[in-house]
């Protein structure tokens, strides 16, 4: 007899007493699919439906998509080209169904169904607690478009499967209400929703005593949150997070420039496992440009918030997102962000050209830089970039530092880890080799990109029960 709220072994294509059930999931794009992958795979597992890493083997696939950057839907649909001959060449009892969930299943909605006759199903990111249903849905015959943001959510902390996972993720705030001409965000997900400050902590104390020794925050605007119930703010549950015994580092991204206030700013350097590193996207250095994103801030405020971050808390490290080439930029206006660039010396920025994103206001303010201008563009700012990075690294040779490890290394016998500031390290197998925990090293070499280090004396770290096991 199968556990209650199981589906049947019956239930899905290619079901047999002698053959396990496989669900293999592709993750593209931030860290919130990232959690709504884990999200989806607790579900499966709880029905029984295992993960693989052979999309050909498996019962179910998910396409879990992002649509931030240009030609993002044409790359989903190129790939669910692929899974469809999979289909193809198992037809029959081996027939696996295929979803597309994230944000382009938001984007595209029911046009998908038409466009791929082999899709079974489409998930928009805030129905991705609904798996279940839709699956049972379409084991009934119909092919389901669950997307649109529902008042009612469930986040089901108790079926995430964080299997290989060294960090703990929570989601303290869904979508986004700004208004950015540039980001197609709150389309896709969604208006903001904060979870109760009461929740969150019941997720990380859960987290903790699991054996997660860094817990990560997430939003697309995080310190925009709010209790919807006591009126609390992000630096009261940055404090409450941090105060939490067990809690190692606490990290969060991502933050929302004009959303920071005096408080929050102060917690940053209040709390020692608050990780010395911040995310904070500024996207260009002009002025005119950042009025154009209708982002709400200046240059000028966001140099004088990065001056209180780092008198807060000493040697704190802070990463950013920008964009060149966007409608209306100009030499002059690059050279801005060139000047920021070198002025704020950011341990590593993500940089893109603009690109257009569909029910965006961008477009109706002109043509974007020209192709090749804008390639120029941003390669001249990443091999600035690039030179600042390295000196920023090779200022940490000879520190000590505690490791969150990570992974394995590409060379045998090493592994890979984060410093508290947010770099990648590299250094040779230690004891305390399991992932998610910590050892201490010292930093012998700078790379532009990462560093290499020795390890000292491992720290001791909590184990988890079982690499593949599912929060219970």
């Amino acid at each position: 007899m199968s556990p209650a709220g199981a589906l049947p072994l019956a239930g899905l294509p290619g079901d047999s007493a002698a053959r396990p059930r496989r669900c293999f999931i592709e993750t593209w794009g931030c860290q919130m699919n990232e959690l709504d992958s884990q999200r989806m795979a607790g579900q499966l597992m709880e029905q029984g439906i295992l993960p693989t890493r052979d999309p050909q083997e498996a019962d179910i696939i998910l396409l879990n998509s992002c649509s931030v950057r240009e030609k993002a839907e044409g790359k989903v649909f190129s790939r669910l080209g692929e899974y469809r001959l999979y289909k193809r060449g198992r037809k029959g009892v081996a027939t696996p169904l295929i979803g597309l969930c994230g944000c382009v299943a938001q984007q595209v909605g029911e046009r998908a169904l038409k466009k791929v006759p082999e899709l079974d199903f489409v998930l928009g990111p805030a129905r991705v607690g609904e798996l279940r249903d839709v699956i049972s849905r379409r084991r009934a015959g119909e092919r389901v478009v669950a997307t649109g943001f529902p008042a009612e959510r469930s986040f089901e902390m108790d079926t995430i499967s964080r299997q290989g996972e060294y960090k703990g993720m929570v989601t303290i705030i869904e979508g986004c209400d700004k208004k950015c001409t540039f980001c197609i965000v709150p389309t896709t997900r969604g208006p903001e929703r904060s979870r109760t400050m009461e929740e969150i902590l019941a997720e990380v104390r859960h987290l903790v005593d699991y054996g997660f020794l860094e817990i990560e925050l997430l939003g697309q605007t995080v310190n925009h949150w709010r209790d919807p119930e006591t009126g609390e703010d992000f630096a009261d549950l940055l404090a409450a997070c941090a105060k939490t015994p067990g809690v190692r580092r606490l990290r969060f991204v991502t933050s929302y420039p004009r959303d920071f206030t005096p408080r929050m700013v102060a917690q940053i350097g209040e709390y020692a496992n608050i990780s010395p590193y911040l995310h904070l996207p500024v996207q260009s250095g002009s002025d005119s440009v950042l009025q154009r994103m209708g982002r709400g801030y200046s240059a000028a405020s966001y140099y004088d918030l990065v001056d209180q971050l780092r008198a807060a808390r000493a040697g704190l490290a802070l990463s950013t997102d920008l964009i060149v080439g966007f409608p209306g930029e100009t030499e002059e206006d690059f050279a801005a962000t060139l000047a920021m660039v070198e002025r704020l010396r950011f341990s590593s920025v993500y940089a893109f050209k603009y690109s257009p994103r569909p029910g965006t206001a961008a477009p109706r303010l002109g043509e974007p830089v020209d192709r090749p201008i804008a390639d120029r563009r941003l390669q001249t700012l990443l091999a600035l970039q690039e030179g600042i990075q390295r000196q920023l690294n090779e200022e940490l040779v000879g520190e000590e530092m505690e490791v969150l490890i990570t992974g394995w290394g590409k060379q045998p016998g090493t592994q890979t880890g984060r410093t508290p500031c947010h770099r990648v390290v590299h250094f040779p197998t230690c004891e305390t080799d399991r992932l998610g925990g910590m050892t201490r090293v010292r930093i012998e070499k700078a790379l532009a990109h990462s560093l290499l280090a020795q390890p000292l004396t491992p720290a001791p770290a909590p184990l988890r029960s079982s690499p593949l096991a599912v929060l219970s």
